[in-house]
């Protein structure tokens, strides 16, 4: 097998064997926790430019259904494994991980210890790094300098793009496409919505100006504070309609209302984030990919009203806007992959745009 090397701006370097395509990508390293949803993951926008460090040790037992894509295309960077599965065994595969990753151009590098490298991210929080099939040492200053730029607009719909579901629309959504998964647009046409996809840049009035009952922000990579156009956008949009939005969607709703974000040390990625509601005291299994999250301290005199918080750290995971008829999540509720526990998100997103008509 071809060698491959994965270098850490601390110094560190790691030796493994290539899978996927040859070549380098640098990246900021980060890992999630999902032991299924390979392909989901790696399809998943909100990974745009990322490198991931897979913390279940075998990857690609089961190969590629592209079905299950989220996207068109591989969003990582790259992907860090300790095993990678030469022979998939399911009926429902229909090519390897290798096989995909080459046609998209994406390296992978497996036989490294993931779990001392989650565990350095965990304590240390998130660090840049690099991965290669090629010999020689990396530019280190361009390695510590580096930061994914573009996000947004190099994972968004160019065209505005309409999806009717099965029967009668009940509802017409605009959903507005910061890097959206498939599995959005899916839960909201089996609600019996007529989506309308439009891409980040769409100025509010022609939104308002379309005719439709409700507005979603959907999920995305990068940092929020990066997209100042769509924040002022959402701010125009506040209140005309009921609104929902979800992971970036979220976020980027609570810049708009005045509110801050932040950086967490390693940010939460995996199917296994338990969110509780504050209003119930319910507490649900979550799928989530983030690594900011709203600043739960700066939410008052913004009219938002904490609704949900991690278990596990106390960090923002939703917010209800009551006076603007909005209300979004960090988490995802349609996961894909991981658990439905919050699917009915969706209903009550319904239910809003019903009381409107």
């Amino acid at each position: 097998m071809k060698k491959a090397y994965l270098y850490l701006e601390n110094g560190q370097v790691l030796e493994g064997h290539s899978f996927g395509a040859a070549g380098t990508a640098m990246g900021e390293l980060v890992f999630t926790t999902g032991m299924t949803g390979c392909v989901e993951s790696l399809t998943d926008p909100s990974y745009y430019g990322q490198l991931v460090v897979y913390t279940f040790p075998q990857f690609g037992n089961y190969g590629i259904c592209h079905k299950d894509k989220e996207s068109p295309h591989c969003q990582m960077g790259g992907v860090v494994v300790r095993e990678y599965c030469q022979t998939p065994s399911n009926f429902r595969c229909e090519e390897t991980v290798d096989a995909f990753l080459k046609a998209q151009n994406v390296v992978g590098i497996a036989g490294v210890d993931t779990r001392m490298l989650t565990q350095l991210l965990r304590d240390g929080g998130v660090l840049n790094a690099v991965i290669t099939t090629e010999e020689g040492q990396p530019d280190w200053e361009a390695l510590k300098a580096y930061r994914v730029t573009q996000s947004v607009e190099n994972t968004s719909e160019k065209e505005v793009t309409v999806r009717m579901p099965q029967g009668e629309a009940a509802f017409s959504v605009a959903l507005l496409d910061y890097g959206a998964k498939e599995s959005i647009a899916n839960s909201l046409l089996a609600r019996g919505c007529k989506v309308t996809i439009y891409p980040y840049n769409t100025p509010a009035e022609e939104i308002l100006s379309a005719g439709h009952h409700g507005v979603m922000l959907s999920n995305g990579p990068g940092d929020p504070a990066d997209n100042p156009f769509c924040i002022q956008q959402i701010q125009k949009l506040f209140g005309k309609l009921p609104m929902f939005g979800i992971c970036l969607g979220h976020q980027m709703m609570a810049l708009a209302a005045g509110a801050k974000t932040k950086k967490l040390k390693f940010g939460h990625r995996g199917a296994n984030q338990p969110a509780m509601d504050l209003e119930t005291g319910e507490v649900s299994i979550t799928s989530q990919n983030h690594g900011y999250a709203v600043d739960e301290t700066t939410l008052a005199g913004t009219g938002g009203k904490l609704r949900f918080v991690n278990v596990n750290d106390g960090t923002c995971e939703g917010v209800d806007y009551p006076e603007f008829h909005a209300f979004s999540l960090q988490f995802h509720p349609e996961a894909h992959g991981g658990p439905l526990d919050c699917l009915t998100a969706f209903d009550r997103f319904t239910a809003m745009m019903k009381e409107g008509l």
